[in-house]
């Protein structure tokens, strides 16, 4: 079903998980995707892009560090050049190295506050200028229900989900006229999200969480039923979890 024809979408954190899912899904929507990931995910990127080529899609990849705005810059630059534009932004790319406060995993905040905060600031930056000479642009920011809630052992990392909603309203409300805005925020999915996560404890509990994980294939659709809209609708955000997931 070509529903997405013609749109090019840079997708940050593309090499696996919600990211790649989205870069399937929207292709084979008649989207045009640029996934961006780190270097040492080239090889997945490769296996992503050729997948959709040899499925009648266009694809392409590029090394970016979303932590580095010069990266940022220069993916969307990439797509400009290749594709002529960026349609949508999708900020996937965020990691979860999850821990009680105490645990002082000081470089892990850190980690997160680069990824999680500036990579979607990056993105918004590097796309922001294009869509407003064009007065079109959709840009889809991934928070999370952590953005809603917190939970013993998650406070940073839900501290940067609520900042990425909370930039996600403000540029909703500044460049609304012209440009949507949508938050996805996923509970528990089937990614290598919890993989950062060093704390033998908060490990062990998120394994339970995980243990009930929707398919990333789902968080896709979200995003997908979203960009599907006409122009004068903006669906704002999208909270999407598995049914079981009690938080």
């Amino acid at each position: 079903m070509a529903s997405n024809p013609g749109k090019v979408v840079v997708v940050t954190g593309g090499s696996s998980g919600i990211g790649e899912a989205t870069a399937r899904e929207l292709a084979s929507r008649g989207a045009t995707v640029v996934i961006g990931a780190l270097g040492n995910t080239v090889n997945a990127m490769k296996r992503i892009v050729e997948d959709i080529q040899g499925a009648g899609g266009k694809a392409a990849y590029y090394e970016v560090d979303v932590t580095k705005r010069e990266d940022v810059e220069g993916l969307v630059k990439f797509a400009h050049e290749r594709f002529g534009r960026v349609d949508v932004m999708v900020n996937n790319a965020g990691i979860m190295p999850l821990s009680p406060i105490d645990a002082l995993k000081v470089e892990e905040w850190d980690r997160m506050i680069d990824i999680n905060i500036k990579g979607v600031l990056y993105g918004i930056a590097a796309v922001l200028p294009g869509m407003k000479s064009r007065r079109s642009g959709h840009i889809i920011n991934i928070a999370s229900v952590a953005g809603h809630i917190v939970t013993k052992g998650s406070a940073v990392y839900c501290g940067t989900k609520f900042a990425v909603r909370a930039i996600s309203e403000g540029l909703r409300q500044e460049v609304g006229d012209d440009i949507r805005v949508t938050i996805i925020s996923p509970g528990a999915v089937e990614s290598h999200l919890a993989d950062s996560i060093t704390d033998e404890n908060s490990k062990a509990e998120e394994a339970k969480v995980r243990a009930i994980a929707i398919g990333a294939r789902y968080i896709a659709g979200a995003i997908a039923f979203a960009m599907e809209q006409p122009p004068e609708v903006d669906v704002n955000e999208i909270l999407i979890r598995p049914t079981a997931q009690p938080f």
